[in-house]
């Protein structure tokens, strides 16, 4: 469980094949920000820019550590595939504050930048999220983006899918990797657990059960 708020910035600075053929995943190895591993153990789970992976490996003295990625995983997430910052939030634990809202890290769909520009002293960012998911997202509802805790401030139905637009403050910007998006970047989109139940609700005939 993840709450959406990022612990540190980390960069992919190696990605190596874990077999010959497609079907075959990827082992990255992840530089970490310092001191992000001093309380990090083996099989601990790090989302990455929004993805929960696993701890295979890690050197603390190096500020790395590795995990081992699916192509089924590769091919459902964005920006897992090459070398390039990325945002990292380590598990929730027992008795932390939960700062965003609830986040299972399990990517529910891949959108991409519509827009993305500095508007005063904040940036507008402009997502173009699936069809499927357009159900899901709602004005001033939580969306996670690349594992960031978000507020949706517009949502547009459109024929090639649903645009929300989300206000980023400086902070934001300055201290994750949503600062490296451009047009037409591709971005791991989360929905809010909430939302999944009650389209569950919603959608659930208890007659087919007798049935």
């Amino acid at each position: 469980m993840f709450t959406g708020i990022i612990t540190g910035v980390g960069r992919i600075v190696a990605i190596h094949d874990l077999g010959s053929s497609l079907d075959h995943g990827k082992r990255l190895t992840i530089e970490a920000p310092p001191g992000y591993l001093d309380d990090v153990g083996l099989g601990d789970s790090i989302a990455l820019n929004g993805a929960c992976m696993t701890v295979t490996t890690f050197t603390p003295a190096e500020r790395q550590f590795t995990i081992d990625i699916s192509a089924e995983s590769l091919d459902k997430t964005a920006g897992l595939a090459q070398p390039g910052p990325i945002n990292l939030e380590k598990a929730l634990r027992a008795g932390d504050r939960l700062g965003g809202h609830i986040v299972s890290g399990h990517v529910d769909g891949v959108g991409h930048v519509s827009l993305f520009a500095q508007v005063g002293e904040s940036w507008e960012l402009r997502i173009l999220a699936p069809k499927a998911l357009a159900k899901y997202l709602a004005y001033k509802g939580s969306i996670t983006i690349n594992g960031v805790s978000l507020t949706v401030n517009r949502v547009t139905d459109l024929t090639e899918g649903c645009e929300i637009s989300i206000n980023l403050i400086p902070h934001t910007v300055q201290n994750t990797a949503l600062g490296e998006l451009k047009t037409q970047s591709p971005v791991n989109l989360e929905i809010d657990t909430v939302a999944r139940y009650v389209e569950r609700m919603l959608s659930h005939d208890p007659q087919q059960e007798s049935a």
